[in-house]
């Protein structure tokens, strides 16, 4: 017996041009273009074979160089091996312009489109994808308007911009960013990006609670005793170091991915599954979200970087050994934070959060801890290990669940148990990669996993505080921790203070 469900997409994505600004950097070769090449590939149908991928940058190449590129990115990061006659047919339909910088650039890129389109029969349905410095983005926006780049919301043919993070260094720059969007832009036409969001068991996580009753009828403050949610990176800065020093843990991991993560843990059951829904129902944890006063930062964040270290049995150098990073820098490396969503649901259940560089291994996962049970018949021999739900983001996408039972023998043993579900092992397929299923639904022009400008506002709100906190108050301390290791000590003593500890990924 089949006992399947499938909820699929009703329609193939609509024939449009994908316009990749920003097409010569790492972002195209290393993840767009083995993305859009998996999904035309396998896409089985969903995505039409006529759309074209135009690339454009500042730098003068020939279209052969371009696709020559493109394909030595494929094969290097695309989780398909290449099929010859698959890449001639797609390579066919990658194009390239270079000039970007010019002051007519974008007046070319126009007349570029339009031609190819005519040439081709196709409508003008475009898709700019924005792979640029973030200072570059309000003038190009502006630029594509100029262009005429820009259609207006309820048009015959689609503009649709994808915007990737960071959106906004603080609340200030966030607030100022959205407001030039929404100057050029309807949100209908806006796509802010968070790959996190298209990771499989990410994708998981609502058919995990709202497809189970056995999840949601104990998911809250009467049976949860806390949530803890882990991001552990192992690599340094690589090239980001540029970046990286100007933003930090916080900003490049907390502010999206990580409340992102809390967010669809803690919303309620959205009233139906378009994005609106479900967009509004995770808003609606930010919002709940206890405020952090500046006087508090100190007893609910933690902030460290770390220095050398082994990994792997390799040295590795310190933070401010880095190339490319001021030896007086004051960038945070690691964040650890406290949080509470004061409502019905989670009231006095705490949230930590901890994201850290240079930790032993790459490892993403949270974890939701069940309350003890009554100190009465088992828990007479002493304390019991208790329940906890585990779900694995990355590298072994599934989650398990420990429970306690019997151990066989004639004593009464009680330990602790795993029921476990890798998704290799269960599915034993290759699963899409996160920029597959999200540009995908940016053809589709589906925003369910997309982050909303409200969004965006209530994140950098939230964290402001800290951020102002961590910038005027020197006594703040900037803890240091080994390459290799774990964090830093003021990590442990924040989750130890209540009772509590880490757990391992």
């Amino acid at each position: 017996m089949n006992d399947t469900l499938t909820v699929s997409k009703t329609h193939p994505a609509t024939p449009c041009t994908i316009v990749i600004l920003g097409a010569s950097g790492d972002l195209a070769r290393r993840k767009l273009i083995p993305a859009l090449y998996n999904l035309r590939a396998c896409g089985q149908g969903l995505i039409s074979p006529d759309t074209i991928v135009l690339g454009t940058a500042r730098r003068t190449l020939a279209v052969e160089d371009f696709r020559a590129s493109s394909r030595e990115g494929v094969v290097r990061f695309s989780r398909l091996e290449i099929d010859e006659h698959c890449w001639s047919d797609f390579a066919e339909r990658l194009d390239y312009l270079g000039g970007s910088d010019e002051p007519d650039g974008f007046v070319v890129l126009r007349k570029h489109l339009e031609e190819s389109e005519a040439a081709r029969g196709l409508p003008p349905n475009r898709i700019f994808y924005l792979a640029i410095p973030p200072q570059a983005m309000r003038s190009t926006i502006e630029r594509l308007s100029e262009a005429g780049l820009i259609s207006r919301p309820g048009a015959a043919n689609f503009t649709r911009v994808v915007v990737e993070k960071p959106i906004g260094h603080d609340l200030q720059s966030a607030v100022e960013i959205n407001r030039t969007l929404h100057q050029f832009l309807d949100e209908s036409q806006i796509f802010r990006i968070d790959h996190y969001l298209g990771k499989e068991t990410v994708q998981n996580l609502m058919v995990l609670r709202f497809a189970n009753s056995i999840f949601e009828r104990i998911w809250g403050t009467r049976n949860v005793d806390h949530v803890q949610i882990t991001v552990a990176e192992s690599e340094g800065l690589g090239t980001r170091a540029a970046y990286y020093d100007s933003a930090g843990a916080l900003r490049d991991m907390v502010q999206n991915h990580m409340l992102q993560l809390l967010a669809l843990i803690g919303m309620e059951p959205p009233v139906a599954l378009d994005s609106s829904s479900v967009r509004n129902a995770k808003l609606d944890v930010l919002k709940s979200l206890r405020p952090i006063t500046r006087a508090q930062v100190r007893a609910t964040s933690v902030r460290a970087r770390y220095a050398g270290g082994v990994i792997d049995g390799h040295p590795v150098r310190g933070y401010l050994e880095e190339q490319g990073v001021p030896p007086d820098s004051r960038t945070e490396t690691y964040v650890a934070l406290k949080l509470f969503i004061d409502n019905w649901r989670w009231s006095g259940v705490p949230f930590y959060l901890r994201t850290g560089k240079r930790l032993p291994h790459r490892a993403s996962a949270i974890f939701v801890q069940f309350k003890d049970v009554p100190a009465i018949l088992f828990n007479l021999q002493g304390g019991l290990t208790p329940d906890v739900l585990e779900l694995r983001i990355q590298p072994d996408e599934g989650f398990s669940f420990d429970v306690l039972a019997k151990q066989p023998g004639l004593d009464l043993a009680i330990r602790p148990v795993r029921m476990n579900l890798s998704y290799d092992d269960e599915f034993r397929g290759l699963s899409p990669d996160a920029y597959e299923r999200l540009l995908l639904d940016v053809m589709i022009g589906d925003h369910t996993q997309f982050i909303s400008g409200e969004f965006v506002r209530q994140s950098w709100q939230l964290l402001q505080p800290i951020l102002d906190e961590w910038r005027e108050d020197p006594a703040i301390p900037m803890e240091v921790y080994p390459a290799g290791g774990w964090g830093p000590d003021g990590a442990e003593a924040l989750i130890r203070a209540d009772g509590r500890s880490w757990k391992d990924v």
